[in-house]
């Protein structure tokens, strides 16, 4: 859901810089909320677990893709659906992202020590690769939402500043270790209201322990 979330601002900045190219973003359909206030992009939810399981699913979901007349595909997650999508499709200009794995081991390892490229700016390079040279320079945002009754009653009236911690993730060596992360929290809630999001009985369970 955090790499979903993270290619909005990049499909931002590019409606706007080619107002003229249609996007169609291909996800899971309850990601669909992330890209409803983006113009010129609509969602095609992929039935995982449904018609395009397994590799028979997305032959179909290849074949339900070509009806789209679709110029090109960017790919911004680079996995095993994706590559087998890719051969599906080969008729395609098909590129996808450099996740910088060597970069980041050699990081974590000491090897170089230097900033490394953000996630941003790699999604960005795959549309670059297709000749849309997307410049994140200056980011827009969009409105404020007005929050809900139903959050309200959550939340409470924002007073001063907010900041929302997700901890957790599908796989347990993408999070960060909940011992340092509960003292993250405690330093950051000297000055922010910090709101912790999680999912289903066990992560509440484990969020309490943070607070």
């Amino acid at each position: 859901m955090g790499d979903v979330a993270m290619t909005v601002p990049v499909l931002r900045a590019f409606t706007k810089q080619y107002p003229d190219v249609k996007l169609t973003v291909l996800t899971r359909g309850f990601l669909a909320p992330f890209f409803r206030d983006l113009e010129n992009v609509e969602v095609f939810p992929a039935d995982l677990k449904g018609r395009h399981k397994g590799f028979p699913g997305l032959y179909k979901l290849s074949k339900e893709l070509k009806q789209l007349d679709i110029d090109a595909v960017a790919d911004l997650h680079n996995v095993l659906r994706s590559n087998i999508l890719k051969q599906f499709l080969r008729n395609l200009p098909f590129k996808q992202i450099d996740k910088g794995r060597k970069e980041k081991k050699e990081l974590v390892t000491g090897k170089h020590f230097k900033q490394l490229k953000t996630t941003h700016e790699r999604y960005a390079d795959v549309f670059r690769t297709l000749g849309f040279d997307v410049d994140l320079a200056n980011p827009v945002f969009p409105p404020q939402a007005i929050l809900k009754e139903s959050v309200l009653k959550i939340t409470g009236t924002k007073k001063g500043k907010w900041i929302g911690i997700a901890p957790f993730a599908a796989h347990e060596s993408k999070m960060y270790p909940l011992e340092q992360m509960k003292q993250v929290v405690k330093e950051v809630s000297r000055d922010y209201k910090v709101l912790l999001f999680g999912g289903g009985q066990k992560e509440i369970e484990r969020l309490n322990g943070l607070e």
